[in-house]
């Protein structure tokens, strides 16, 4: 895989009229074992900033436990403090056909699910010289998804806070139940460096364009 344990990623969040809406870091915390998977440990923690707090204060954090030869998602961790709204779930993740480990229940879900955390990993692991579209079903807690990324540019110049980067443009798509969700499009820019780093995501919604460019790296 691409990326290490220790690397930490920071970025900035523009909101339509709002320049800095939030930070986002992704980090690697470990590997771990879990119940007898070996596992890689993702986390996410993203903070409103600015005007956007006074409106909307979020406080988040997402730990996913990616299966270290698969990506399958094993276990999907949510701490969310969202206008001073608490709420916590652990969830795991068990593909049809599995024997549930740890005496835990599971959701059952289909084999190669990602969680939305993981996913984003998942898009790293791909050689997009060689493989240009990857599908995968993704869990985000309380419904199925269908993610359909390919690739759409091979080389893209981005230029960001933390540099000028040569990049693979990957469009992402989500479908419900065989439909694409409605106004709702998503990509990504991976640079042609080592690790594949994401430098540039961009989520278009009915809200408005979400931008978030990479600030800093640490390996």
């Amino acid at each position: 895989m691409p990326f290490h344990i220790g690397e930490t990623l920071n970025y900035n969040v523009s909101w339509t009229a709002f320049s800095s809406a939030a930070s986002v870091q992704f980090s690697i915390p470990e590997r771990k074992e879990l119940f007898g998977w070996g596992t890689w440990h993702f986390r996410v923690t993203a903070h409103t900033l600015n005007t956007i707090r006074t409106l909307f204060a979020v406080d988040d954090q997402f730990d996913s436990y990616t299966d270290a030869v698969t990506l399958e998602c094993r276990q999907y961790e949510m701490y969310q403090n969202e206008m001073g709204k608490k709420h916590d779930e652990v969830l795991h993740l068990l593909p049809e056909g599995q024997s549930a480990r740890g005496n835990l229940p599971g959701i059952i879900v289909s084999p190669g699910t990602r969680d939305p955390l993981g996913a984003i990993y998942s898009l790293r692991g791909v050689d997009w010289e060689r493989t240009p579209e990857l599908r995968a079903p993704v869990y985000d807690g309380h419904d199925v998804y269908e993610l359909r990324a390919h690739r759409e540019a091979p080389s893209d110049t981005v230029e960001v806070a933390a540099g000028k980067y040569s990049a693979t443009k990957v469009s992402i798509h989500v479908f419900h139940r065989g439909k694409e969700l409605a106004g709702e499009t998503f990509a990504a820019w991976l640079a042609h460096d080592s690790a594949r780093t994401p430098v540039l995501m961009e989520a278009y919604l009915p809200l408005g364009t979400l931008r978030m460019e990479l600030v800093s790296a640490s390996r």
